[in-house]
């Protein structure tokens, strides 16, 4: 398919997102696309890593392509996006315990769904432009594709901060936070992965990695732990509110704009998921249960319309101000039955 390169190069096996003008945008197609080509690869004897890379400058993956769940969902069809949220889940899942090494580079925006294929496999790669954000809050959705588990596991509360506000972090800020692993200067790259094409030896990273550039986010860590530590959403709004800094302010500024509903849902999610032996699974099986309700009763919709659609950044929001009932919360995050989101391990 012309979004998507999937070959065999030497002892590696290549995904290359070829829809730079989209931003490289990530379609239903292109997970299922990506997810038969991981399978075959699984027990291939002639692939000894998997290569995640994108064409263009502007981006690796700017996010899933929502304009199509939009859509059906606007024409009261929900089947569609839970349809494709579950694919994508078992991608990311499938990615995270991959036997093999997954090598993703991700230059420019990463952002959702790019989230999702770039940053659970074993080496992630970062350079000068890269810019990686979990934006989803802002049109109405959470975190998902197993981010809520990067951001739980992101160093004291930077991961509530990152997941209100959906802020872009720059390549010091992504290896603070976790979401990568190596800073390599972007020249360097397609030399790097013609190396792992030729000995299939994901070491060559360890070589090339240099310092980042520092991380802005580090320098306000002592202070994001203190106003992000409340466990509801008002308690956090009043946090900030009584705070004299700028970046208080700013970060409040930010968070009125967002869904109320699914920043409440975000702060809960990421505190059930701070308990011991959490992992992907749990986390997937917990973001489903929102986004498999968020076409029908969540704020999705009306997000996507103001911000894509119509583009009048002017959204509705179902709450009309940060007091979101706990009620609401759980019933968001309550079990599915029958419908619950099934993953196995390392599959």
């Amino acid at each position: 398919m012309s979004d998507i390169n999937i070959r065999k190069t030497g002892r590696a096996g290549r995904i290359t997102l070829t829809r730079p003008k989209a931003l490289n945008a990530l379609s239903y197609d292109m997970c299922i696309a990506i997810e038969k080509a991981i399978d075959d690869w699984r027990d291939d004897p002639e692939v000894a890593v998997v290569v995640l890379d994108a064409e263009g400058e502007k981006a690796f993956c700017a996010g899933g392509d929502v304009a199509q769940l939009y859509q059906t969902g606007k024409e009261g069809d929900y089947d569609f996006g839970r349809q494709f949220w579950a694919d994508e889940y078992r991608l990311n899942n499938k990615l995270h315990g991959y036997p093999k090494p997954v090598i993703s580079f991700m230059q420019g925006f990463t952002m959702g769904g790019g989230v999702g294929i770039g940053c659970h496999g074993s080496h992630r790669v970062v350079g000068e432009t890269s810019k990686i954000a979990m934006p989803e809050c802002g049109i109405g959705l959470v975190p998902d594709v197993g981010g809520t588990l990067l951001l739980a596991q992101a160093p004291g509360r930077m991961g509530e901060y990152l997941g209100l506000t959906g802020a872009r972090m720059g390549p010091g800020d992504v290896l603070h936070a976790g979401f990568a692993d190596y800073f390599v200067p972007e020249t360097e790259w397609p030399d790097l992965i013609a190396q792992l094409a030729e000995n299939g030896d994901p070491f060559i990273l360890d070589r090339a990695a240099t310092t980042p550039p520092p991380s802005k986010l580090a320098e306000v860590q002592e202070e994001v732990d203190h106003l992000l530590a409340p466990e509801t959403l008002e308690e956090v709004e009043v946090t900030l509110s009584m705070s004299d800094s700028e970046f208080a302010a700013d970060t409040l500024k930010i968070l009125r704009r967002n869904s109320p509903l699914s920043m409440a849902c975000t702060l809960e999610m990421l505190r059930r998921l701070r308990g011991p032996g959490i992992g992907m699974i749990p986390a997937l099986e917990q973001e489903y249960r929102f986004t498999a309700r968020s076409l029908e009763k969540g704020d999705f919709i009306e997000g996507v319309r103001a911000a894509i659609i119509d583009k009048d950044r002017s959204p509705r929001w179902q709450h009309a101000d940060w007091d979101v009932p706990q009620a609401d919360v759980a019933a968001m995050l309550a079990p599915l039955g029958d419908n619950e989101l099934k993953l196995e391990e390392n599959s």
